[in-house]
């Protein structure tokens, strides 16, 4: 496993240590369920319609304000996994493969997951283009959204909600 290379013109990063196995975390972001728990600050709701957790593979989520009428979210490519260490995202490409004009932010993300004293050292770092794009997804609130669903991911997590049945982590 590499260190990332963050470069603070152009990158986002979110870092903490979520108190429970790598395992755990993993299951919160390939399972359906489990994501549709944590992905989107609540009140909202999440749905996913694609998680084909393979390169290549489609990530498509959509919100909800009243649980009933969903609007898109995430329609995304997994461009890298690297199975219980890594996923990489874009939404520069969408799931059936077509080159996408995101609004309001194009952008690449990668999820790492280290093995820590106390858990999981978790990482997000989200990549721009430029620093105009950079600025732009800080400004529309990126430490407050992906900060809240990091520590919604964490809380799931922690209090058990992503053990694998039989009780192995």
């Amino acid at each position: 496993m590499t260190t990332p290379t963050i470069d603070p013109e152009l990158d986002l990063t979110i870092e903490r240590v979520i108190h429970g196995p790598r395992s755990s975390v993993w299951r919160a972001w390939t399972e359906p369920a489990l994501l549709e728990r944590w992905w989107i600050p609540a009140p909202m709701v999440t749905r996913v319609d694609t998680l084909d957790v393979r390169p290549g593979g489609g990530f498509v989520t959509q919100m909800s304000e009243d649980g009933a009428t969903f609007v898109p979210h995430t329609d995304t490519v997994f461009l890298v996994v690297d199975e219980g260490h890594r996923l990489v995202f874009t939404n520069a490409v969408n799931s059936s493969w077509r080159p996408t004009r995101p609004e309001p932010v194009s952008m690449t993300a990668e999820i790492i997951l280290v093995d820590h004293p106390e858990g999981t050292a978790y990482t997000a770092v989200v990549r721009h283009g430029d620093p105009a794009q950079r600025r732009l997804h800080e400004d529309l609130g990126f430490f407050d959204g992906w900060g809240t669903v990091t520590a919604a991911l964490a809380t799931l997590v922690e209090q058990g909600g992503a053990v694998e049945q039989g009780g192995a982590a």
